[in-house]
């Protein structure tokens, strides 16, 4: 069941009212029961594999717990510890590694041998296990590290592992965030309703409005490559980094909406990422959930940035080949990783010679034009990387390289080869005008600008024209598209 599905449309709704008549000692287990039904939409029998994370992640803090009360000595009691929560990540990473990775690691096995050790079967991904499979496994480690204690109810534990709107794309939330919320004592909340809403129909419009339109001409571009010019691809490249902030961005806002109808708070997940001076703070503000438990659970624990010089850049490396993986089993994906290691690894060893080189040209660093053309540099970056991100395969990755660099037609940029894309002039300035509203959002926003204070203190009136006014853009999109299935998250995959 997706977000932008006329079955969500009415799956929400009854969920909520529901939710608010039952008593609040029955609340989280009408959540847990309804955010299991969502999750069986796709497919039941996968539901095994949360029950079976859940299980697993929630005795192991269970453990951890009667470790820690025995009189052991500190050197034996921190070993016992260490099984418990090695045997935790072994397990949980052994499913996600058969579900994601087997199939691609034999592959490459046979690649190189010369010889087939193709299944004889194949192995359907299960949809979000890389997200709940992170989240419980970060609950292991907090338990650990004695951040929380073990939750002991054990129907509460499974609904933070498994709760609805953030269950199959994020944000990859933390036990000492989400856990405590889950009592949904709390009576219904207007502000809480209203804001949630708002941040709903905002993701909506991301979705259906601008990403679904978007992917549209992105898909044309990237499915033949062949048969496009490195200008034509590059204006793909360029639509795809605003596809893939929309379509994540979108998933999030609706998830972090859904939510706090609830009164449940979810961490925020995007900050206005392609205004960003640098690839470091890109990934401040880029998947906030992923990268800090990267930062949290795998660069730290390796050393961070508390050691060498050499070792902090291998450490840097290590922690973006994993993302790389962990976004899919594919080459191009180890590559998207790699390149923001190197951007990151790059960006340290220049940083002196980038802060003295402004003084050598007299160039004001405090202005407008200065920022904005870091903003631009590292958009470049981000955008030559996002090329890896969304080719079909490697060989494809290395065509567009091959005609960025030779197969560019700078007289395509007034031409109308773009209408032949698949959105005629008409949708293709309807989607623009869209575009534009995503930026002056995101403007107010990185200016700090409240966009919901700033409806909450007009009139009636003009707060539902605005509202109208986008719920009838959501509408004319989805009748462009009725008859055609809802259009995937692109994080589903993953």
């Amino acid at each position: 069941m997706l977000f932008n599905s006329y079955e969500f449309l009415i799956f929400f709704p009854v969920v909520v009212l529901i939710y608010y008549l039952l008593p609040k000692k029955m609340r989280y287990i009408w959540l847990l029961v309804t955010s299991y039904y969502y999750y069986m939409c796709w497919d039941a029998k996968y539901a095994l594999l949360i029950a079976s994370s859940t299980v697993i992640t929630y005795f192991s803090g269970i453990l951890l717990e009667r470790v820690q009360r025995k009189e052991l000595p500190s050197e034996l009691l921190q070993a016992r510890k260490k099984w418990v929560v090695f045997g935790s990540f072994a397990i949980n990473i052994g499913i996600l590694f058969f579900f994601k990775y087997f199939e691609w690691v034999l592959d490459n096995i046979s690649l190189l041998s010369g010889h087939s050790l193709a299944l004889p079967f194949s192995i359907v991904l299960p949809v979000g296990i890389s997200f709940y499979t992170f989240q419980a496994l970060s609950y292991t480690m907090d338990v650990y590290r004695g951040e929380i204690k073990p939750e002991k109810n054990f129907l509460r534990y499974a609904l933070f592992v498994s709760f609805f709107p953030q269950l199959v794309a994020g944000p990859i939330e933390r036990s000492k965030n989400l856990l405590g919320q889950l009592d949904c004592d709390k009576p219904l909340n207007y502000e809480n309703a209203r804001s949630g809403l708002q941040l709903m129909l905002w993701g909506f419009f991301e979705k259906i409005v601008i990403a679904d339109k978007v992917a549209i001409m992105v898909n044309t571009v990237f499915n033949n490559v062949t048969n496009y010019s490195g200008s034509t691809i590059l204006f793909a490249m360029i639509l795809f980094a605003i596809q893939i902030y929309c379509d994540f961005g979108g998933y999030s806002h609706i998830a972090i909406g859904a939510a706090r109808v609830f009164n449940i708070t979810l961490m925020d997940n995007f900050k206005q990422p392609y205004f960003s001076t640098s690839i470091k703070e890109f990934w401040r503000r880029w998947h906030i959930s992923l990268s800090t438990w990267f930062r949290d659970y795998l660069y730290i624990p390796m050393g961070g940035s508390r050691c060498s010089k050499t070792r902090k850049y291998f450490n840097l490396f290590i922690t973006f080949l994993v993302s790389g993986l962990w976004h899919g089993a594919s080459w191009h994906f180890v590559i998207w990783g790699c390149l923001h290691g190197i951007y990151q690894i790059l960006g340290e060893m220049t940083k002196k010679m980038r802060m003295k080189l402004p003084k050598l040209l007299h160039m004001k660093t405090d202005c407008f034009s200065f920022k904005l053309g870091q903003i631009i540099i590292n958009f470049l970056l981000v955008d030559f990387a996002w090329m890896f991100f969304r080719a079909n395969n490697l060989g494809d990755a290395f065509l567009i390289c091959k005609k960025l660099l030779t197969g560019m037609n700078p007289s395509e940029l007034i031409s109308d080869t773009f209408y032949s894309l698949g959105l005629n002039a008409q949708e293709w300035y309807y989607v623009l005008t869209a575009i534009m509203i995503l930026l002056l959002v995101d403007l107010l926003h990185e200016k700090q600008i409240s966009l919901s204070k700033i409806f909450a203190k007009q009139n009636l009136l003009f707060r539902w024209a605005v509202y109208y006014a986008a719920i009838v853009g959501i509408i004319i999109s989805l009748i462009q598209t009725f008859g055609v299935s809802a259009g995937n998250f692109i994080y589903f995959q993953f």
